[in-house]
C-alpha cells in the first residue's frame, strides 16, 4: 500500500506537468491567433501556471459545486457517519474526511481532496437508501482506499485539468473558424503552420486527456476493492454493493463526463447494459463490475 501511494504522488506530479505544458500550448496558440504578439509566451505560463495552483487547492470545491452536494449531518445521515467513524479506526487515517451527500436517486459514491488531510467523501442519497449497513460499509471503505493511496489528488485534477482543456480547444476552435488569424505578407507561413499545429491540438488533446483519465481511474478501482477488505475484513458486503450498484437503473443526473472516472462505478451506463456480463473496453471508466468481483472472490 505504501508503495502504491508513493507511486500515486509521483504519477500526480508527472501528470499535472504534462497538463501544465499541453495548457500552455493552446494558450499560447490562441493567443498568436489573437495576434498577442510576444506577450502570448507570458499570458500562456500565467494562465497555465494559475490553472495548476487554482486546481490543486479547488480541485475539490469544484467537483462538490457542480454536483450540488451537502454536508453530511448526525441529523440527518446518521448511519453513514457511524460508519465512517468506525472505518476510520481500521483504515488507519489520521484525520477524518469530510462527509458530503447528493439528493440524487442512482447510489453512487466518489472521493475527492488533494490529501488525505484535505480529503472528502460524497455519496448519494439513492445509496443510503438502497444499501444495507455492510454494504455501505464496504463501499466507505473503497472511498477510504482512494483517500489513503492517494487516488483522490490524482483522479480529481485529472478530472479538473480534462474540462479545461476541453474548453481550451473548443475556445480555440471558435477562433480559427471565425477568422481569428489573419495572413500577413511577412507571416503568412507561419500562421499556416501555427493553425496546422493547433488543429492537431484541439483534436488530440481532448482524446489524450480523456484517455489518460480512464487508464488511471480503471486500474485503481481493483486497488481501492483490495484494500477496502483489508478495512472490513468482509469481501461479501462490497460484492454485494456492487451488484446493487450495476443492476440499479438511474442515472446519475448529476455526474458528467469529466468526473465520471470519479465515482465508484460508472454513473453513464445505457439501461439495456445493466446486468449484462461484458468487459471494459478502451472508453470504459472503470473495469467492468464481474471483473472487479471475481477478483475480490479470489482474495484469501
Amino acid at each position: 500500500m505504501f508503495r502504491a501511494s508513493k507511486k500515486n504522488k509521483l504519477e500526480s506530479g508527472i501528470i499535472i506537468s504534462i497538463f501544465i505544458i499541453v495548457i500552455t500550448l493552446i494558450i499560447y496558440y490562441i493567443c498568436n491567433a489573437l495576434e498577442l504578439g510576444n506577450l502570448s509566451i507570458i499570458i500562456a505560463l500565467i494562465f497555465s501556471l494559475a490553472t495548476s495552483w487554482f486546481s490543486y487547492y479547488y480541485s475539490d470545491k469544484i467537483v462538490l459545486a457542480s454536483c450540488k452536494a451537502r454536508r453530511a449531518t448526525k441529523e440527518e445521515d446518521l448511519k453513514i457517519v457511524n460508519i465512517l467513524d468506525a472505518l476510520m479506526v481500521t483504515s488507519g487515517l489520521t484525520k477524518k474526511p469530510d462527509l458530503y451527500v447528493v439528493d440524487d436517486s442512482q447510489p453512487n459514491a466518489f472521493a475527492t481532496g488533494r490529501n488525505p488531510n484535505n480529503s472528502v467523501i460524497c455519496v448519494t442519497t439513492g445509496l443510503l437508501a438502497k444499501l444495507d449497513y455492510y454494504e455501505l460499509e464496504g463501499v466507505i471503505a473503497h472511498e477510504l482506499s482512494h483517500i489513503k493511496n492517494y487516488d483522490i489528488l490524482l483522479s480529481t485534477v485529472v478530472s479538473v485539468f480534462v474540462g479545461f482543456i476541453v474548453m481550451l480547444s473548443d475556445m480555440f476552435s471558435r477562433i480559427l473558424f471565425w477568422g481569428g488569424t489573419k495572413d500577413r505578407d511577412d507571416d503568412s507561413k507561419a500562421n499556416g503552420i501555427l493553425m496546422l499545429i493547433g488543429l492537431v491540438f484541439l483534436i488530440l488533446s481532448p482524446i489524450f486527456g480523456t484517455l489518460m483519465q480512464l487508464a488511471l481511474s480503471r486500474k485503481r478501482e481493483f486497488l481501492a476493492d483490495s484494500t477496502a477488505i483489508e478495512f472490513t475484513r468482509n469481501p461479501d458486503g462490497l460484492i454485494s454493493a456492487l451488484q446493487k450498484l450495476e443492476s440499479d437503473p438511474n442515472e446519475l443526473e448529476s455526474a458528467n463526463s469529466a468526473t465520471a472516472n470519479m465515482y465508484i462505478v460508472n454513473p453513464f451506463k445505457k439501461n439495456g447494459e445493466r446486468g449484462k456480463k461484458k468487459s471494459s473496453n478502451l472508453w470504459s471508466t472503470h473495469p467492468s463490475t464481474e471483473d472487479r468481483i471475481e477478483a475480490l472472490k479470489n482474495i484469501n
